[in-house]
Formats: structure tokens, sequence, C-alpha cells
């Protein structure tokens, strides 16, 4: 997504950049000002040992787009709750009220 949103992808490839990276705060932005430009930087270790780095554009499109994420997710997760609504517990809780003995909380 950080791609997507127009962040350049930078390997750490060579023993600077590796010493560098490994500085930086991992899967936290780092918000950097010089003169009149703002730069993030995303430091990720897990996934391909690399810095995103993008400008305030980049940045606030990645921000809309997790914020669009966010709410496809809930709509699916409705639609899969609403699903269940009329699912037959019968067969699993014999004698039980429903999702009992497995309802833990």
């Amino acid at each position: 997504m950080l791609v997507a949103s127009g962040f350049k992808f930078v390997p750490a490839n060579s023993p600077e950049r590796i010493a560098s990276f490994n500085t930086l705060p991992k899967h936290k932005f780092v918000r950097q000002v010089n003169g009149n430009k703002v730069v993030y930087i995303y430091a990720d270790p897990t996934i391909c040992n690399c810095l995103y780095v993008g400008g305030q554009k980049s940045y606030g499109t990645y921000q809309a787009r997790r914020l669009d994420k966010r709410i496809a997710d809930e709509q699916a997760q409705t639609v899969a709750d609403m699903s269940m609504a009329s699912w037959n517990w019968g067969p699993w809780g014999v004698g039980y009220p429903m999702g009992f003995p497995y309802y833990l909380d």
C-alpha cells in the first residue's frame, strides 16, 4: 500500500545503509523536515528490509487508503456477522443454548 500511495522503495543493501537502517524505529513513520520539505520514512525489517520514503502527498494518500481499507474491512465484517445471524447451532450444541458450551466470554 505504501508504494501504491507514492512512497519510494529503498533497499538496505549496503553496510552503510544497514547501519543507518538499524537506528530507525521499526514499522513506524519518522517525519523529517529539511527547509520547506517534509519527508516521511518508514523502516520495514520484516517484509523487505527496506525504507519507504515519501513526501506529504504520499503520506496523505497512504492515510486515506488506510481509512478506506478500514471502512471496507468493517463492511466485510458486518456482512459476515449478518450471514451468521441465521446460522444453525443445533448440531454443535445439542441441548444447550445458542453457542454454548463454546461461547467463552
